[in-house]
């Protein structure tokens, strides 16, 4: 009977149905540009910074050897709010909308930067719709460092799979989980709900988050309409979140070396229905937060499994080398044709003739 009992207890906290958590998984108020001055500023003029500390990311390692170094020096990028895509259905993908169709730096009077959107949808009647996503995959191994003026990061834990990733943030106050959302949450379980703090401005139009999971599998969830004015909280509810441990299918699953699964922010949905009004819209997004079970229960270990065989420490810097890859080899593209890019405004004067009025006469 006590063994009976033992293993059930162990089977319940495995479940961690008791052990909810709430966590942010992005702030957008922390991704406001504060690194990196704008080259192209003109002399004279305060230069806008273009990049996000925090966020950093140099894609320079992976470019190949065809670039030269002050070429690499110069391939970072970030989740600063003005990187992020906002991609329109193919329907409605018109040069024009797409210029009008982008994503911008706003100042709130009450939180600060938040991140402010404009879609222009089609006015004919047919049903379209624009996805907000970060510039690109938000990594979930990138470890911790210290980043300068200039997005060179130094003094990363390389060697170590328990440090939080620096996309996950800190853990400032010592509880144990990150104080600050860039787009990861580790150790998920199910999801309880998902809440975002958004402005609307009676919109009729619907918005849906993007949660890719340690799979990379998408799972759309549908918040609700835009149709209201001022920030609100537009909550998802889990319909399939059982609340008593009692009536869960409960397993033992090996602790070791599984992964610790995580949740990634994969973006915004909002789509327009063919019989409400099209043209420009316009929405405010604060940050998103989920409730959710732990995966993994935290416990005091008597012996150190993964320094004695490291197996997640490499599974996870396999992952994070791909990941990288996958992501710098896109940026390369993007930055090969942006120096590709005209750059004159208008034409060059043509030189005057002095001659030219005594050859009409």
């Amino acid at each position: 009977m006590k063994r009976i009992f033992i293993l059930l207890t162990i089977a319940l906290l495995a479940a961690g149905g008791l052990f909810a958590e709430e966590s942010v998984l992005i702030d957008f108020t922390k991704l406001g540009a504060d690194i990196i001055p704008d080259p192209s500023t003109p002399e004279g003029q305060e230069a806008e910074m273009t990049q996000n500390r925090a966020t950093i990311m140099d894609y320079g390692a992976v470019s190949g050897g065809s670039f030269t170094d002050e070429q690499k020096r110069i391939m970072k990028t970030s989740l600063a709010i003005r990187n992020w895509t906002v991609l329109l259905a193919s329907s409605s993908r018109t040069v024009n909308r797409e210029v009008l169709t982008y994503a911008e730096e706003a100042q709130s009077k009450q939180y600060g930067t938040v991140l402010g959107v404009r879609i222009n949808f089609p006015v004919e009647p047919w049903n379209s719709w624009a996805l907000i996503k970060p510039p690109f995959d938000i990594p979930a191994y990138e470890p911790t460092g210290t980043i300068d003026d200039d997005g060179n990061v130094t003094g990363g834990e390389n060697n170590s799979v328990m440090a939080l990733s620096r996309f996950e943030g800190p853990d400032e106050d010592g509880d144990g989980r990150a104080d600050y959302g860039l787009g990861v949450v580790k150790n998920v379980g199910t999801i309880k709900a998902v809440s975002v703090r958004v402005y609307g401005l009676q919109f009729p139009h619907s918005l849906s988050t993007v949660l890719i999971d340690s799979t990379g599998t998408e799972k759309t969830v549908f918040m609700g309409y835009l149709e209201f004015d001022g920030w609100a909280d537009l909550i998802w509810n889990n319909p399939a979140y059982i609340v008593q441990v009692r009536n869960r299918e409960l397993k033992l699953y090996p602790l070791y070396p599984n992964t610790t699964p995580f949740i990634k922010f994969g973006g915004f949905l909002v789509k327009r229905d063919a019989d409400r009004g099209g043209g420009d819209c316009i929405v405010y997004f604060r940050d998103v937060k989920m409730i959710y079970d732990k995966a993994v229960l935290d416990t005091d270990r008597d012996i150190d499994d993964e320094g004695l065989w490291k197996i997640i420490q490499t599974r996870e810097e396999a992952k994070k080398k791909w990941e990288m890859e996958q992501f710098g080899q896109s940026q390369i593209l993007r930055y090969i044709d942006q120096q590709k890019q005209a750059t004159e405004n208008a034409f060059t004067p043509s030189p005057s003739n002095s001659n030219a009025g005594g050859a009409q006469q």
